[in-house]
């Protein structure tokens, strides 16, 4: 597997990370021992970023990884995030009440982190969503007293703006951005990726698969388990989704010329973007992880990415990535 460094401080990760979340959320999950599996898995074929979050689950994707890092985490990084108000009943996505990044709750995240982790620091710890009451400037200044307490060794941010980033970088280093970021949905190309590389800010892409959507094997959602939110979310209604699989069908000709997936396709060309970007596809079965892997290997010529390009262009995307209310939580 290769390596890639995120921002300036040459936070070294392996090229490919590995999203936990749909094995304990949203996508209606996975069951322990086949997760625990595919973790110990990725690590065997050199993936050593695994990313989390405390609202997954909740809590549950955490200590998920947890379990299945034991013994090992000398060999992995683990990425995990904090910054939502999370109810203590409900099930699942209904316990997510909004943001909260005060320092208060961020020590106390971070303390419930290692704790469910069984780690004594986290290597990559993002704000997942800017708290429009708190002042980015006292969340990373939060952030970096516990750098220096020990607790995390890295900065990230999520779904932030440029204009945060740039506010949140003068009070201490960001090491990483992740924003959601693929063939269909590519706004941060407008401003927070050169951002990123003009503050000397790694990116790492969440959902580069489109949610599963740009690997070409969904058609419509029979296979969407009932509490599976992409049910509700506008790209993934059936007139819309067929609008977008006429765009997939036209790399038909790229996959045969490379002899590849329409995963690896798609991965692949978001790591060509740059070298220091590292997108975190999630996989709940080893055979996906295994055929994400060979795109770590795949290089597309300049001309088929100027093709891929023309084709996923963004006025040729059907519906919006997001409902209202999760676009709300996004910074602007």
């Amino acid at each position: 597997m290769k390596r890639r460094y995120l921002g300036k401080d040459k936070f070294s990760v392996s090229a490919l990370g590995l999203g936990c979340m749909g094995m304990s959320f949203a996508y209606g999950g996975a069951e322990e021992t086949q997760s625990v599996n595919t973790i110990h898995a990725a690590v065997d074929m050199g993936i050593t970023f695994l990313d989390t979050a405390e609202v997954y689950g909740p809590f549950e994707n955490e200590i998920l990884v947890g379990r299945a890092i034991r013994g090992i985490r000398d060999k992995i990084q683990i990425a995990t995030k904090f910054g939502f108000h999370i109810l203590p009943t409900g099930n699942g996505i209904e316990r997510m009440a909004g943001v909260d990044s005060r320092p208060e709750h961020i020590r106390e995240a971070v303390e419930g982190s290692l704790k469910r982790l069984r780690i004594d620091t986290i290597d990559l710890l993002y704000q997942h969503r800017v708290d429009p009451f708190v002042p980015v400037e006292d969340v990373v200044g939060t952030m970096s007293d516990l750098v220096r307490e020990g607790k995390i060794r890295h900065l990230g941010l999520s779904e932030v703006s440029a204009d945060t980033l740039r506010r949140a970088s003068k009070v201490h280093h960001i090491t990483a951005v992740q924003n959601e970021y693929s063939l269909w949905s590519r706004e941060p190309e407008e401003s927070i990726l050169p951002t990123c590389r003009e503050l000397g800010v790694g990116f790492v892409p969440y959902s580069p698969l489109g949610r599963g959507f740009l690997t070409g094997k969904i058609a419509d959602q029979s296979g969407f388990a009932d509490d599976d939110f992409r049910r509700h979310l506008p790209r993934f209604q059936q007139e819309v989704m067929q609008q977008n699989r006429q765009l997939l069908s036209r790399l038909q000709d790229i996959t045969e010329k490379y002899k590849c997936t329409l995963a690896q396709l798609a991965l692949a060309w978001v790591m060509s973007q740059r070298d220091d970007i590292v997108p975190i596809p999630g996989a709940r079965k080893i055979e996906h992880l295994s055929d994400n892997v060979g795109a770590v290997e795949l290089f597309i010529s300049e001309d088929d990415i100027k093709i891929i390009n023309a084709i996923f262009t963004p006025k040729n995307i059907h519906g919006l990535r997001y409902n209202q209310g999760d676009f709300d939580l996004i910074d602007k």
